[in-house]
């Protein structure tokens, strides 16, 4: 494979990809003959690009091109689409031609179609942060990479500390491995509870603290987050996707439906395991409390993508969507 779009919002995994890739493309002696990236400001860049791939590589190892955060996927004029169909066949074997974005390539769109059929389309999507089973499963598989070995505890304690982060959770296995050393049997969660920082304000535990009505514990952690920068609407993000499963357990329950793999089908959920606790959670509140909560939250993204105050906004939709969850029988009663 000569030609490669690579897009997604995980930049860590997406810059190591690319390394892995150039590295075993070019001849580190011939690399700065050899290897080229261009940026998407530079008007002329996609026509640079396809002219140093069609140019042979300089002594040994293949040409490494790389467009990088180019909006040709979302974008491309009729006179450029035509210029990559002319080249992309011809490209020889000695070059590896790599565009790279951050948004999703348009698959309606007619350059997408063209890198479909001479290349490879990569996504490096960030797991949403609710799915923790999903970066379980995550960082399993990068702990297998690195020739480690876990327990499910020492994974359940670093999806807690790191969550969808996979520039910190490389930096944190591989901390694990060198205090690990040679040892033959998994890394526990004392080793882990030890060296890593599991941290006491995310999202995922406000909206524990909403759903418990904790109204004090909700606005301490929105603070937290805030002062730690994370953007508001990401907060929202993930509180609108751990609400919404909340929601579709309750719907489910209330429709009279016992099998946790339904369940957990209807709920995008990949463990059914995890539907046990799930109903748990959500057993003392309403499926209107639930739905007036979301429809909160729903609004107050509407709010911070009109240009209100963050932190205002935040605080008042917290309190308000904290007092549903403490009193979810009179939104029952309210509705119906």
């Amino acid at each position: 494979m000569a030609v490669y779009y690579f897009w997604g919002e995980d930049d860590f995994q997406m810059n190591q990809a690319i390394a892995q890739l150039r590295d075993r493309a070019i001849d580190a002696a011939w690399a700065s003959f050899n290897y080229d990236k261009l940026a998407s400001d530079e008007a002329e860049a996609p026509i640079m690009a396809l002219n140093q791939a069609m140019t042979p590589p300089f002594g040994t190892g293949q040409r490494f091109i790389w467009l990088a955060d180019t909006p040709l996927g979302q974008r491309c004029s009729e006179a450029l689409r035509l210029e990559f169909e002319r080249t992309l066949p011809k490209l020889p074997d000695t070059t590896i031609l790599l565009l790279s974005s951050h948004q999703k390539p348009d698959g309606r769109a007619k350059f997408t179609k063209l890198l479909q059929k001479y290349g490879e389309i990569r996504e490096f999507g960030t797991i949403p942060p609710w799915k923790s089973d999903q970066i379980a499963r995550q960082i399993e598989q990068t702990a297998k990479g690195l020739g480690l070995t876990l327990t499910s505890e020492a994974v359940d304690l670093l999806v807690e500390a790191v969550g969808n982060q996979t520039r910190q959770l490389m930096l944190e296995l591989e901390k694990l491995s060198l205090f690990w050393g040679d040892r033959a049997d998994p890394i526990d969660a004392a080793a882990v509870a030890q060296l890593v920082t599991v941290s006491t304000q995310s999202s995922l535990q406000l909206a524990a603290a909403l759903r418990e009505g904790n109204t004090e514990r909700a606005l301490g952690l929105v603070a937290d987050l805030l002062n730690r920068n994370e953007a508001p609407l990401r907060i929202v993000s993930t509180l609108v996707g751990q609400f919404r499963t909340w929601l579709w357990i309750k719907v489910m329950v209330e429709r009279g439906e016992r099998n946790p793999q339904t369940i957990a089908k209807a709920a995008e959920i990949g463990n059914p395991k995890r539907v046990y606790f799930l109903q748990k959670e959500v057993a003392p509140l309403t499926l209107s409390s639930l739905q007036t909560a979301l429809e909160h939250l729903l609004m107050l993204e509407v709010g911070l993508k009109s240009g209100q105050d963050a932190t205002a906004l935040l605080q008042t939709k917290v309190v308000e969507i904290a007092q549903i969850c403490q009193n979810p029988h009179k939104i029952r009663s309210r509705s119906g």
